[in-house]
């Protein structure tokens, strides 16, 4: 059964029948709105979101994985790789993160999803964004966060996985941010942390 999250709204990360998640995809779908006119669709370009895992100890920086850095130095957390159009999927993930929950070192202690414009279009001329997580071993969807509502912004910090006495726990998280690459979100992460 999936969830559907809403901003700030947080998840176990448990099996139904108990016992904890193994390895967990996080998933990324996205693509253009239509444009309206003959001029603006000869000068639509392609959009290019980019999603991101910032690994973190405490609100220590630890390792990023991102197009650039497709494997965290631990090799608990992978890119599939960059997908520089969405709407490939037609609502499957264009991009995604997959994080093997028993190999993530025990000082990091959470991950934040982001997703950039790398191309600088802001999020009015994307249209049916989201992230969700996914049991990876079944394929079953546990959660979704919709990106609704357009925008001015070029980024969105999407949702973090944390680490908590009893496991790992989703949170949406859903704020606006500006920037083309991670890097450039680090001061709008601070806060979520």
């Amino acid at each position: 059964m999936t969830i559907n999250l809403t901003k700030g709204q947080q998840v176990s990360l448990t099996k139904s029948g108990g016992g904890e998640l193994d390895v967990v995809r996080m998933g990324l779908g996205w693509k253009s709105a239509p444009r309206k006119g003959f001029l603006a669709r000869l000068t639509a370009r392609e959009i290019d979101l980019d999603a991101s895992a910032v690994l973190f100890a405490g609100r220590d920086p630890q390792d990023v994985v991102f197009f650039q850095h497709l494997i965290s130095d631990d090799g608990s957390v992978r890119h599939t790789g960059d997908n520089r159009v969405g709407g490939a999927g037609e609502g499957g993930d264009d991009e995604s993160i997959v994080v093997d929950l028993r190999r993530v070192p025990a000082h990091v202690d959470q991950i934040v999803f982001t997703v950039n414009s790398f191309t600088g279009q802001t999020f009015e001329e994307v249209e049916a964004a989201f992230c969700r997580l996914v049991d990876e071993t079944t394929g079953q969807e546990l959660a979704r966060y919709t990106l609704t509502g357009g925008g001015r912004n070029t980024a969105q910090i999407m949702a973090k996985v944390q680490r908590t006495g009893s496991g790992w726990q989703m949170a949406a998280i859903g704020a606006a941010a500006d920037g083309r690459t991670f890097q450039d979100l680090m001061p709008a992460i601070a806060p979520h942390l």
